[in-house]
């Protein structure tokens, strides 16, 4: 019974890890910090979510993506970041934790230096511009998922609707995720990614 055991384990084949590097084009996550601050940041006690900041559409983070599927957590010569740098990104990532944590799980797989990599996500930040009129808002209010969408496309003219999608969590609009080349240049969002929340009656509430 052992060796039988042996041989199947032997037999089987090792899950291949991500590499570094290897990836076809990057999803750009925009965060509702409102939204983030109600379902998890509050309990936290996050500075995020403290009344003297004034947070809308955070950088969640810069993902390296397959046609299908995505990297994680892959191995890098890399250094990892040092506080100073984490804490630089706090002012478009709301804390320097967000900042570590996603070059842990996604900076490691863009095959770039930690510094490097936040130098481009912070780019892809400017790049995309966030809808002001998301920031005049003075009350909580319900909305189709959609009009958030729509609000994106008319700020953004060269940003066409298979590039981007919303997301809901928990009933509230989440995020915005639009779909960039290895170049930043708009692209269209591979299937897994083009899932919009169809939701007619999302939360969102307004900048504290």
């Amino acid at each position: 019974m052992l060796r039988l055991f042996l041989a199947l384990f032997l037999a089987t084949p090792a899950l291949a890890q991500d590499v570094a590097g290897e990836f076809d084009y990057y999803v750009l996550s925009l965060s509702w910090s409102p939204t983030w601050c109600s379902i998890e940041g509050d309990a936290r006690n996050s500075p995020q979510c403290d009344e003297a900041e004034d947070f809308g559409w955070i950088l969640h983070g810069l993902w390296p993506q397959y046609e299908d599927g995505w990297p994680a957590n892959c191995r890098t010569n890399e250094r990892a970041p040092s506080r100073r740098q984490t804490g630089d990104m706090a002012d478009i990532m709301g804390t320097s934790g967000l900042a570590w944590h996603q070059w842990n799980k996604h900076g490691v797989c863009s095959g770039l230096a930690s510094e490097d990599y936040y130098d481009l996500s912070r780019q892809a930040y400017e790049k995309v511009t966030r809808p002001a009129v998301l920031r005049q808002l003075d009350r909580s209010v319900t909305l189709p998922a959609s009009l958030i969408e729509e609000a994106f496309l008319q700020s953004n003219d060269d940003l066409s609707a298979d590039q981007i999608t919303i997301t809901c969590k928990q009933g509230y609009i989440q995020e915005a995720r639009i779909c960039l080349t290895r170049d930043l240049e708009y692209r269209d969002c591979g299937n897994d990614v083009r899932r919009d929340c169809s939701m007619n009656d999302a939360q969102f509430d307004p900048i504290r």
